[in-house]
């Protein structure tokens, strides 16, 4: 069906695939692109401005409190105070908001990884770790200066994080779903497929919305590269002779509908486990 063969010319077109490449909290594949050095740094200005807001609101409230302590003390207070404001306050937002902030959503930023999913725990907390010294201690000038060297626009913290913030707003265009090539629909509701490896099935359901706009040679180029890379996870093989693009579709649809059919039947059973939890206990207090 397909051969392992890749070039330069697919190596590059993969890149490129991978490059602006988001996923929503719905796992939809968005077009997008890297945020720009000026608008990164106005949303730093704002949570900036934010922070040092906050921050001063909470002296004002306690500092009845810290007159009352000695230096020792009132040096660990300082210590947790500033721990909590630099660097525990945007790990939680960020963590929870998966990579947006208030002056992230102004300016219609998000913080993602580097294979375009929604940051984690661990990337917010080494980005807050590092922006103590790129952002803060710098007055955001180490930041500026890295996010402006760099292809995709990275500071210090996103280089160590694994990270980059992309435009979401107005960038977002979805893609129309893929469909079962009919001569694959026996093989695919037979065959065993495995989850996908992280990033092959995004790199995956983006060539296949780009191919109308591909060099014929790229094309079929990335086509046997990507096949290749899925096919080992397939089992029994595509028939032979199947194309590498319609085997990928076959491929993705399957994965798609097999797991929206197991969550609807997790969320089913959840509501029938819900309902017997609700109900009164050998019917008491029932007429």
């Amino acid at each position: 069906m397909s051969s392992h063969a890749s070039g330069p010319q697919a190596a590059l077109v993969n890149a490129r695939l991978q490059d602006d490449l988001i996923v929503t909290g719905e796992a939809v594949a968005l077009e997008s692109r890297p945020a720009s050095v000026g608008v990164r740094a106005v949303g730093a200005v704002l949570d900036a401005a934010v922070t040092a807001t906050a921050g001063y609101l909470l002296l004002l409230v306690g500092e009845p409190l810290l007159s009352q302590l000695n230096p020792a003390q009132q040096g660990t207070v300082s210590v947790v105070f500033i721990a909590t404001i630099l660097v525990l306050t945007p790990v939680v937002v960020e963590t929870l908001t998966r990579g947006r902030s208030l002056g992230k959503l102004a300016t219609g930023i998000r913080v993602v990884r580097d294979d375009g999913g929604p940051i984690r725990f661990r990337h917010a907390l080494v980005r807050a770790l590092v922006g103590i010294g790129d952002l803060w201690m710098t007055a955001g000038c180490a930041a500026v200066i890295t996010a402006a060297l760099t292809r995709r626009g990275k500071r210090v913290g996103d280089i160590l994080a694994g990270t980059y913030a992309v435009r979401v707003r107005g960038d977002e265009r979805r893609q129309p779903p893929l469909i079962m090539p009919p001569e694959l629909a026996d093989w695919a509701s037979s065959a065993d497929i495995r989850a996908l490896p992280d990033g092959l099935g995004l790199a995956a359901r983006r060539f296949l919305g780009r191919t109308g706009s591909m060099e014929p040679g790229a094309r079929a180029e990335m086509a046997r590269n990507l096949a290749a890379r899925v096919e080992p996870l397939v089992s029994p093989p595509p028939p032979w002779g199947t194309h590498p693009e319609r085997f990928l579709a076959a491929v993705l649809v399957t994965r798609r509908d097999r797991e929206y059919a197991t969550g609807l039947r997790t969320k089913q059973r959840d509501e029938v486990e819900a309902a017997r939890v609700a109900r009164l206990p050998h019917q008491v207090g029932e007429t």
